[in-house]
C-alpha cells in the first residue's frame, strides 16, 4: 500500500499560520506551496497523494516535512544563500582601479564605465558592478573652496564665537543680499518621464520681466528675519536696509552684524561712527558659508523660487513676501555647523583613497 505521510508535531499557533499562509494572496507562491504541503501532512495524507494533488515531487513533500518536523514554521522559509559567485578577483580590482589614473580617452574628459570596459576589453556590466561595490560614483562631483585669506583664523575665530558665545546685552546679526532676482514666465506642470515616473516640468523657454534684490537680517539667537526689497543693490541701498532693521529693533543694545566682504558692505566709516552701538564683522575671502543668512536664502530659493512662473516684477515681489511672511511664525535659530575639512581628505588618484 502507498505509505502515509507521518503526521508531524503542530502547536495551535503554527497551524494559524499555515492555514493564513495556503490562502494567502500576497505571500511567495513557493511559501504558499510549502503550507499546503505541511497542511495535508496534518490531517494524514498520503506522500504520493500530496504529490499528485499539488503537482510535485514525492521526495519535496518528504523534504518539507522532514524541516517542518525538525524546525517547525521557521523551517518552511528558503535557507540563507551564497549569492552568485563574484566574477573577479582582486587582479582585476586592481586593474580597473590603475585604469582610472591614467588619462581619459581621446575625445572625453573623463573615465566612464564603458570607456573603461574598453581598455580592459571586459564586459561593462562588470566593471559597473566592481565600482558601485567600491562605492567609486565617477559622474558624481563635489567642488571646495578654500580661502586664501591670511588672517582666516582670526576672522573666522572672530564669527565663530559671536555664534558660540554672543557678547551680552547684544543682538548678533548674519546680513547679506541675494541680488538679481529674476521675474521669469515659464509653463510649468508635471509630466510622465519614459519609466512612468512623474515628475515636475517646465518649458525650457522663458520670458524676462525684469529683476529685484533682497536684503536680509537673520537674528542668530532666534532666528527671526527681517528682509527688504529693492531694485538696486547699491550702496545707498545697503545703508537704507541697515537704516530701517535698526528701527525695528531695541535701541539699546548693541548689534554685532556679520558680513561678507561684497563692496557695499566696506568703507561705511562714517555710517558707523555714526552709529556706536554697530560693530561690523566680516568673514574671510572665500568663506561666505561662515554666514548663517546664506542658510535662510537657501530654504528661500528652495521654496519660493525654485519651479515657479513670474508674470510681472510685481508678482516676484508678492511671492517674496508671502514667503517671509510665511517663514516668520515658524522661524527658529539654525545648529549650526560645519564638518572639519582636513588637507589628507583630498587625493590625486582613487587607488590613493580606496587602498
Amino acid at each position: 500500500m502507498p505509505r502515509k505521510a507521518s503526521i508531524p508535531k503542530c502547536s495551535e499557533v503554527d497551524r494559524k499560520i499555515l492555514e493564513q499562509w495556503a490562502h494567502s494572496r500576497t505571500e511567495e507562491a513557493r511559501l504558499v506551496e510549502r503550507a499546503k504541503i505541511i497542511l495535508k501532512c496534518l490531517q494524514g495524507e498520503r506522500v504520493h497523494s500530496i504529490a499528485r494533488e499539488l503537482k510535485v515531487r514525492p521526495n519535496t513533500v518528504i523534504e518539507w516535512r522532514r524541516r517542518f518536523d525538525k524546525q517547525g514554521i521557521n523551517g518552511l522559509r528558503d535557507r540563507p544563500r551564497s549569492g552568485k559567485p563574484v566574477q573577479y578577483e582582486v587582479e582585476f580590482r586592481n586593474k580597473v582601479l590603475k585604469t582610472l589614473e591614467l588619462p581619459p580617452p581621446s575625445g572625453q574628459a573623463r573615465w566612464d564605465g564603458p570607456a573603461v570596459a574598453k581598455h580592459l576589453d571586459t564586459s561593462v556590466h562588470a566593471v559597473w558592478r566592481l565600482l558601485r561595490k567600491e562605492g567609486i560614483c565617477l559622474s558624481r562631483q563635489r567642488s571646495w573652496c578654500v580661502s586664501t585669506d591670511p588672517e582666516f583664523i582670526p576672522k573666522a575665530a572672530d564669527i565663530i564665537g559671536l555664534y558660540l558665545n554672543p557678547p551680552e546685552n547684544a543682538i548678533v546679526l548674519s546680513v547679506d543680499e541675494k541680488p538679481s532676482i529674476q521675474a521669469l514666465e515659464r509653463s510649468t506642470g508635471y509630466v510622465v518621464t519614459q519609466n512612468g515616473k512623474i515628475v515636475q516640468g517646465y518649458k525650457s523657454t522663458y520670458k524676462r520681466h525684469g529683476t529685484l534684490n533682497l536684503f536680509a537680517a537673520l537674528e542668530v539667537a532666534t532666528g527671526a528675519i527681517h528682509t527688504q526689497i529693492t531694485q538696486q543693490k547699491r550702496r545707498v541701498e545697503f545703508l537704507a536696509f541697515m537704516d530701517q532693521l535698526l528701527l525695528d529693533l531695541p535701541n539699546d543694545k548693541e548689534f554685532h552684524v556679520i558680513l561678507d566682504n561684497y563692496c557695499i558692505h566696506k568703507r561705511n566709516d562714517a555710517w558707523l561712527a555714526a552709529h556706536p552701538n554697530v560693530y561690523f564683522h566680516f568673514t574671510p575671502t572665500s568663506a561666505s558659508w561662515l554666514n548663517q543668512v546664506e542658510i535662510w536664502f537657501g530654504i528661500f530659493s528652495r521654496k519660493a523660487l525654485r519651479g515657479a512662473s513670474f508674470k510681472s516684477i510685481e508678482q516676484l515681489r508678492q511671492a517674496i513676501e508671502a514667503f517671509v511672511a510665511a517663514y516668520g511664525p515658524t522661524a527658529k535659530p539654525f545648529m549650526w555647523r560645519k564638518r572639519e575639512v582636513k588637507g589628507s581628505q583630498l587625493k590625486n588618484t582613487i587607488a590613493n583613497l580606496r587602498n
